[in-house]
This record gives C-alpha cells, structure tokens and sequence, in this order.
C-alpha cells in the first residue's frame, strides 16, 4: 500500500497548489442577453474545453429556485424560476500573483456569444466620452452562500397566469358562465375571489383556479 510520503515531491506540491488555488477561487456574475442564460452556459462550458482551461474556469452555474406554474385546468408543472434573469455565475480561479482574472481565463468568458460583460467597477478613461472597462468584481462569500442557500431551501414558488384585474368566466358551478373581475390571487390555496354581478350587485366570490378562464 502507498502512503502520501510514498507520491513523487512534484506530484504533491501540485496537489497543494491547486488545493490552495480552489479555496482562493472567486465567484463572477456575468451579465447576459436576456433569455441567453442557458444558450451562454452551454456554449461556455465547450468554450472551456475547447480553450483548455477547466483549470481556471471550474464551475458555471445559473441558480435557479423550483416552481409550480398552475396550468388553466388546474393542473400542476413543476419547473424552475431562474434567481437573477439575465445573468450567469462562474467559478474562477485568480492568478496567485495579481489576485485578478487571467487574461485568457477573461477572453474566453467574455468573448463568448452572447456574453454582456463581467459585473464590476466601471473604470473612467482618461480621454474621449465612450464608456470605460470594467473591472470584474467577485461576489462575497455572504453573497455566494446565501444564492446557493436559496436555491436548496426556498419552497417551490406557485404560479398562475392570473392577476388582479383580470377579467374571468366561469367555467362550472353554481356560477358557471358567470363574467367577473379578480380582485384576489391566493395561488399557495389554488383560488382566487372574483367580483360577480349577482342579482345586479357586484359580489365577491371564492373560486377555483381550474373553475375560471381569463378573457382575452
């Protein structure tokens, strides 16, 4: 059996270098085309590969919170709510001299399609009106524990394509084909209330989503 004094002294140090590189690895958001998130994930993590600098480049995440969209016949999708639309995180290891981004590590990151730019400090140019750089900002530890904390122990978030002030029918019941307007969503019960006009008075009524549908 091998122990640890047993590995080549190269073979070690190695492994200390690059654990040490791992605990001093930052946190970026990238700002992306909206509806992009996906699509830049995807083409970055080939981007890595392609580059050769999954040594640098160790983690693309787009943090995302479950959901239940409530469909109009009252069924159930569960899917998932992206926390930050728009955006994109990325695990990066700094150069041990600088403390910054490598600037291949930057190219490929930035150049990829799609990509806005890093969120950062926007540094002013000496000369001329146009925009400066931007220097990369990493998030905070905090910040980087409370997204990933979010994403595991959030409650799935309801959903439904209703709001108040939308007008509805009634599709069954008491009520049916009765018109009326939503004055109250509740989408953890699955109901709403809504203003019906009975017997000529507006009267609010408790309703089952999947017993409504909005008008266009």
């Amino acid at each position: 059996m091998t122990s640890a004094t047993d590995e080549p002294l190269d073979t070690l140090q190695s492994e200390e270098a690059l654990e040490t590189a791992m605990k001093e690895a930052r946190w970026y958001a990238v700002q992306v085309a909206s509806g992009c998130e996906k699509r830049v994930k995807t083409n970055l993590e080939q981007r890595i590969q392609t580059f050769d600098v999954a040594d640098k480049i160790i983690q693309v995440e787009i943090p995302h919170t479950p959901a239940v969209k409530i469909r109009k016949d009252g069924s159930r999708q569960h899917t998932e709510e992206k926390v930050f639309p728009g955006y994109v995180l990325v695990r990066l290891i700094l150069d041990p001299a600088t403390k910054q981004i490598p600037d291949d590590t930057w190219q490929v990151v930035r150049n990829t399609s799609h990509v806005i730019n890093f969120v950062g400090a926007e540094q002013k140019r000496g000369t001329g009106k146009g925009r400066g750089h931007v220097k990369p900002v990493p998030l905070s530890n905090s910040e980087v524990e409370r997204i990933f904390k979010q994403t595991s122990e959030q409650e799935p978030l309801v959903k439904i394509d209703m709001a108040t002030g939308d007008k509805i029918i009634v599709l069954s019941g008491p009520f049916k084909d009765f018109e009326g307007e939503v004055i109250e969503v509740s989408p953890e019960r699955s109901k709403l209330k809504a203003l019906l006009s009975i017997f000529g008075r507006d009267t609010p009524v408790e309703l089952e989503f999947n017993q409504v549908e909005k008008q266009s």
